[in-house]
């Protein structure tokens, strides 16, 4: 097919600018001149003149000598002569001259071998960059052969010599602006210039604060607070922490570059429903890929706090994958220090930040209502409890009443996960996260103790029905259960670690208010626990008193007194409450009803110990009004043995 001349003109050209385009980018850090220098066979030597400022720079060459001269350094001031080595039989030597302003480098190769005329130094504010052809000078047989700029040709002559002028700039400026339009190479141009400058200590880029540490023999680690600008508050810095095995055992020393970089531009990706924090750590070491540390490096972040239906996660830059970039979370464990501090813990170097996500866990509707309905009944019981408690110790005095003495620890059971149900959105809020581990398993010793001492109400029970022994079991056997099995269970938990702590539960009317309390965690440890001791003891114990209910309903249900409504009301309610079947509602938390459940399981469960006080009071007096009756009739007798069928002495 016949192209018309036209277009492929325009393809022409635009390819011509795009092509200066790229050269042009390229020459806008870093100046590169190439050519062939054509020589006799005399020795030959590289002679240079070097002096500060921004003027021009002039490369030339003779039958002997290759010459660099001018003034484009910042503060490398030069002047020498170099012996190249000298080959009879040739008569031309490829070179290069090589200029990195940010650095003041400058490098001039010939026949592969460099020779370094400046050597790199900190990284340079005001440099002289930007190097323009000027005046040329051309030559007859000696000099220089296809000059060319970044690869591009100037012309196939023989030049004595090139002059070229240069731009005093801000090179750090310039270079940043660079790196941020490079985007995913960006972070690595700025890591790679601060590693090749001649420093250790911190380096400073408009883009970017970095920490040159070199490790030497005997580096054990060192924790270090990276640097910050000048608008920045030092108590927002991330912190590192490099181990020791970061350092080879091979090398005698080596150069690690810790980074902080604030400009986002330079890392994209990662999922759409995300926010990556504004902080991001480089960290690499010269010459090195790091990965598989026997132990991890640290970066604490400091943050405001996230909103209350978000998360943070630690993530690190990823290009290993598809040769995509992007934000990853393998290698890393996020550890929570509190609402301001995130740590990382990684196996490997690279870029890291945060990523804040918003969890998809469900929130809780009515949870204003149910608070306060709960911390209502809760305040009631306590006060309920302290005056059962008095009634059942004068009770005891001067019997021995094995009854009196289980219901009394149930009793204090129930006032002591009453009270710090109360406490424990108080002292959460307090934001020690000491005193929240120590109310939080308090908080799950009372729990346990009241379940332990309704599943000890049911085992006497069923000992009274069923006459299993004559005589009564040793007190300590019911302070051990009722007790004692909590207290262990909480204290393994305790050594274990990260169980208790501040919860957040976040109500769906208002997601950025959330509802804190101190109790376990929603870790994976926490919820082993949560599934294994507390459903379980719970399911036990709810199973086991309702078997017991109905064993005790089916020894008294052909007594003449349970036609009465009343009295077969309130025997059920009793025991009900007394055998904790009251807590298998929690299991009915679905369905259509399940708001209903959860209304009604807050407000029987948190009454509970005015429940039993209720009943108490009730059986007394229908004992007071059955002994009252002067007849003595055996009915009264059956009605007191139906109402307690296990408070016998």
């Amino acid at each position: 097919m016949k192209q018309n001349p036209k277009t492929v003109r325009m393809w022409m050209i635009i390819c011509l600018l795009f092509s200066l385009g790229l050269a042009a980018t390229e020459n806008d850090r870093d100046f590169k001149m190439c050519g062939t220098w054509r020589h006799g066979s005399a020795p030959r030597n590289l002679k240079y003149d070097l002096r500060t400022g921004c003027t021009e720079i002039e490369i030339s060459a003779s039958e002997s000598t290759l010459s660099i001269r001018g003034s484009i350094t910042v503060k490398c001031t030069r002047s020498s002569s170099v012996p190249l080595n000298s080959n009879p039989l040739q008569n031309q030597s490829d070179f290069c001259v090589f200029w990195e302003p940010l650095l003041d480098l400058l490098i001039v190769e010939v026949n592969g071998k460099n020779h370094t005329l400046c050597k790199p130094k900190d990284l340079q504010e005001n440099c002289c960059t930007d190097l323009s052809l000027g005046k040329q000078k051309n030559a007859s047989l000696y000099g220089i052969v296809k000059g060319s700029i970044h690869g591009d040709i100037i012309t196939n002559n023989v030049m004595e010599k090139y002059a070229f002028e240069g731009q005093s700039i801000n090179c750090k400026k310039k270079f940043c602006d660079e790196a941020v339009s490079q985007t995913s190479r960006g972070a690595n141009m700025i890591e790679n210039v601060v590693m090749k400058s001649n420093t250790t200590g911190r380096v400073d880029l408009p883009c970017a604060q970095s920490t040159v540490i070199e490790m030497k023999e005997g580096f054990t680690g060192l924790n270090l607070t990276l640097p910050a600008s000048r608008t920045e508050a030092r108590n927002m810095i991330p912190s590192v922490y490099l181990p020791s095995c970061l350092k080879s055992a091979t090398k005698s020393k080596s150069k690690v570059v810790c980074t902080h970089y604030k400009a986002r531009k330079l890392f994209q990706g990662g999922p759409s429903d995300s926010t990556l924090l504004d902080d991001v750590v480089g960290l690499s070491v010269e010459n090195e890929i790091i990965k598989n540390l026997p132990e991890p490096v640290r970066i604490t972040f400091h943050h405001l706090p996230f909103p209350a239906n978000c998360s943070g996660k630690c993530v690190s830059w990823d290009t290993r994958i598809d040769n995509e970039e992007n934000w990853r979370g393998d290698g890393c464990n996020t550890f929570n220090i509190n609402e301001r501090e995130t740590e990382c813990h990684c196996n490997h170097l690279t870029y890291f930040a945060i990523l804040v996500q918003v969890e998809q866990k469900a929130t809780v509707r009515h949870l204003e209502a149910l608070t306060f309905i709960t911390a209502v009944g809760c305040a009631v019981s306590l006060v309920s409890c302290l005056v059962l408690f008095y009634w059942l110790c004068k009770r005891r005095i001067g019997k021995k009443n094995q009854t009196s003495l289980v219901h009394r620890g149930l009793v204090v059971a129930i006032f002591l996960l009453c009270l710090f149900f109360i406490l424990t959105g108080t002292v959460a809020n307090v934001e020690n996260k000491t005193a929240c581990v120590i109310t939080g398993s308090l908080l799950h010793y009372s729990l346990l103790s009241t379940l332990c001492w309704m599943a000890m109400e049911v085992f006497h029970t069923f000992l009274l029905v069923r006459k299993v022994f004559s005589s009564d079991i040793p007190p300590w056997v019911f302070y051990l259960g009722g007790f004692g099995l909590p207290a262990l269970l909480v204290i393994i938990l305790l050594s274990i670690g990260d169980i208790y702590g501040e919860k957040k539960i976040v109500p769906s009317e208002n997601v950025t208010g959330p509802y804190r309390m101190c109790w376990m965690l929603d870790g994976d440890k926490s919820l082993l626990a949560h599934y294994i001791i507390n459903i379980g003891l719970l399911a036990v114990v709810v199973s086991s008193g309702a078997v017991m209910l109905f064993l005790v309903v089916k020894e008294i249900h052909n007594r003449p007194e349970w036609k009465k409504i009343h009295v077969s009301f309130l025997s059920i309610w009793g025991l009900t409450c007394l055998f904790g079947t009251t807590w298998g509602l929690g299991f009915l938390d679905f369905g259509p009803l399940s708001e209903a459940t959860l209304f009604l399981f807050c407000i029987i469960n948190s009454l509970q110990g005015f429940f039993l006080m209720l009943r108490y009071y009730a059986l007394e007096r229908m004992k007071k009004k059955d002994d009252s009756i002067s007849d003595g009739s055996s009915s009264a007798s059956s009605k007191q043995h139906m109402l307690q069928p296990h408070e016998k002495s």
